[in-house]
């Protein structure tokens, strides 16, 4: 098995800091938001890491981000976005655990995982900037395992579009009724 093969996955823990703020309407109580990542944390479940008046950060969880060889064209528009970003998967705590009512359920690399969980509508999704060891680590993979596949311009087929057409069905099969071919047709065969 040759190195390249040996990696088409690779996985590291991630922690990811959720920012809890006043809300400022009075249906909404709290706005929690995630705001960082953290490349390689250890293990958290909402631990308080600052607080600054009501505003308080957490480090919520600690979980594996995992880039698959597949999904190499998908790091490279999360790569190449005007702000490098990773997207935090929330989802509603069934344990009662969090103090939000939401867990992070999965951080992905992926900007085309990250629409799929948008377009279910049962996950909160957050774009959270790509700090730079974890964009390199992201880099270093896609570069190992990016196969450059050139534009090849489809080729036209020889047939005349152009030529004239009696519509569809074959003239060869006498037919009461056929919608489809033109009524020029139908006289022609009259005539033989």
């Amino acid at each position: 098995m040759t190195d390249r093969t040996a990696s088409w996955t690779v996985s590291m823990p991630v922690g990811v800091v959720i920012r809890r703020t006043p809300g400022v309407t009075r249906w909404v109580k709290w706005h929690t938001v995630p705001v960082a990542v953290l490349p390689g944390a250890a293990p958290a479940d909402w631990k308080e890491l600052r607080r600054e008046g009501e505003a308080v950060e957490y480090h919520a969880a600690t979980v594996p981000i995992t880039l698959h060889r597949a999904e190499i064209e998908a790091y490279l528009v999360s790569l190449n976005m005007a702000r490098p970003a990773v997207f935090v998967i929330l989802d509603r705590d069934e344990t009662g655990t969090s103090p939000d009512g939401y867990t992070v359920t999965k951080v992905t690399a992926s900007a085309y995982e990250a629409q799929d969980y948008l377009d279910s509508g049962e996950s909160l999704v957050e774009s959270v900037p790509m700090p730079v060891l974890l964009a390199s680590w992201i880099d270093d993979f896609v570069k190992m395992h990016y196969e450059y596949e050139p534009f090849v311009k489809r080729q036209r087929n020889k047939s005349r579009v152009d030529l004239h057409e009696d519509g569809i069905g074959d003239a060869r099969v006498v037919q009461d009724a056929d919608v489809y071919r033109a009524p020029g047709s139908l006289k022609k065969r009259q005539e033989h």
